[in-house]
């Protein structure tokens, strides 16, 4: 296309085309997916303990009992069967729910688009945790939103700090529509909202007149087997729930959904049908059998063996060879590690260094709004080998450490403190 052509597209281009950002990890994957780099930046599910064979054979049946079905339009809100049995799956969380108030999604990246679509007008504040999801930073700037970001430490969301920032917005004369929050194993910070907060921070929310949008993908993935309590279990009428199979079954699906109040759920069937008339049938269908056929509760089981044995493998390549001045958290579920570098690094100018040395990682500054996070970046343990993890922390700990090594020579004092874990983003307010 010619500049001139170019240009013309540019001017017809809508206002709200001017918040769409690239996505940080989307541009690591052509580097991050050289077999001689170890990446530590996707997040994605480690697949091979699928009983492939079993679900190929489950696929071509279905195509030839039900395939009239499966390969047809459906319903815009999804398959009745696929709901209840959704409904059943988040029992485990505590939730009570009516198959009625369930819509299925294509992932549950589709659902945060689209309750951004119903509720966010240009300027609208959405309140979101420091660090925060990077799809759905992508989606609210779409929409223009105006992400205000609240502190987290170890614990999950800070409720003082929630409280501070919305009134702050509020004095501001900026109206806040919701709060984003991922209470458990959080992406990208790994940390889990402590038990006690739940309930206060949906209190803080309700009396504001602020809706909750709870993303729980890893909700199920905890390493020592408690599930957590949603905060959708307590609240059914302000808390907005989404979830998703592609962490605990497969990705590749895109099969997710949000459970809504009932006046909310219309709307958003509306909008569902008007971006894909339906979500796939067949892909619907595939995953009601696996739910009625397989053991998926023994697979998320052995998906939670494989990560632990994986986040404990990060975690003691990190203690061993990390050098001083480095932090970071301690997940005990989910995918993630936050890494907190030593003053004066930043992550983003030395990703192309890390790369050279054939390791790859996603730069903290990706998730926040408001360009925080230099000194920080995102780990990722549920793909790679533990050898392959230990070899990826060992070449990282080789940049960090050249990176002092130059910083010195030229006079700089990094702050020096004992690695280990810390809260997640200690240089944001």
């Amino acid at each position: 296309m010619t500049g001139t052509s170019l240009d013309r597209h540019v001017q017809r281009y809508a206002q709200r085309t001017s918040g769409m950002r690239a996505s940080a990890i989307r541009a690591l994957f052509a580097v991050a997916n050289r077999p001689e780099v170890v990446s530590l930046a996707g997040g994605m599910p480690y697949l091979r303990s699928l009983p492939l064979e079993s679900l190929a054979a489950e696929a071509a049946a279905l195509v030839a009992q039900d395939g009239l079905v499966a390969l047809q339009y459906g319903s815009g809100q999804g398959i009745v069967e696929l709901r209840e049995q959704i409904c059943q799956v988040m029992s485990l969380e505590g939730i009570k729910a009516h198959p009625d108030d369930v819509m299925v999604t294509v992932g549950s990246q589709m659902a945060l688009d689209l309750t951004t679509r119903i509720f966010i007008d240009p300027g609208d504040v959405i309140l979101a945790e420091a660090p925060s999801y990077v799809g759905a930073l992508g989606t609210f700037h779409s929409y223009q939103a105006q992400v205000v970001h609240v502190a987290m430490d170890d614990d999950g969301l800070i409720p003082a700090a929630l409280v501070a920032a919305i009134d702050a917005c509020r004095t501001a004369g900026r109206r806040v529509k919701l709060l984003y929050t991922i209470p458990n194993f959080h992406n990208p910070a790994g940390v889990t909202l402590a038990d006690a907060r739940r309930a206060e921070i949906a209190e803080i929310c309700r009396t504001a007149g602020i809706a909750v949008l709870e993303d729980n993908p890893y909700g199920l993935l905890g390493f020592d087997d408690r599930t957590r309590r949603a905060i959708r279990a307590d609240d059914a009428e302000n808390v907005m729930y989404l979830g998703s199979f592609s962490k605990t079954f497969a990705p590749g699906l895109r099969v997710g959904w949000v459970l809504a109040p009932h006046a909310v759920r219309e709307k958003l069937v509306l909008a569902n049908e008007a971006a894909t008339l339906n979500p796939p049938v067949f892909n619907q269908m595939l995953i009601s059998r696996y739910l009625a056929t397989f053991d998926w509760q023994s697979q998320i089981k052995a998906y939670r063996h494989t990560y632990a044995e994986r986040r404990d493998t990060m975690l003691a390549a990190l203690t061993d060879l990390m050098p001083e001045g480095t932090t970071w958290t301690s997940p005990d579920g989910g995918f993630y590690v936050w890494v907190t570098l030593p003053e004066g690094f930043d992550a983003s100018a030395m990703l192309p260094r890390a790369v050279t040395a054939r390791v790859a990682y996603v730069p903290g500054t990706a998730f926040y709004a408001d360009g925080l996070g230099t000194r920080q970046l995102r780990l990722s343990y549920c793909f790679p080998t533990p050898d392959r993890i230990t070899e990826g922390i060992r070449r990282l700990a080789g940049v960090i450490a050249g990176e002092l090594d130059v910083m010195r020579t030229f006079g700089t004092s990094p702050l020096r403190a004992v690695g280990g874990p810390s809260s997640p983003a200690p240089d944001t307010a």
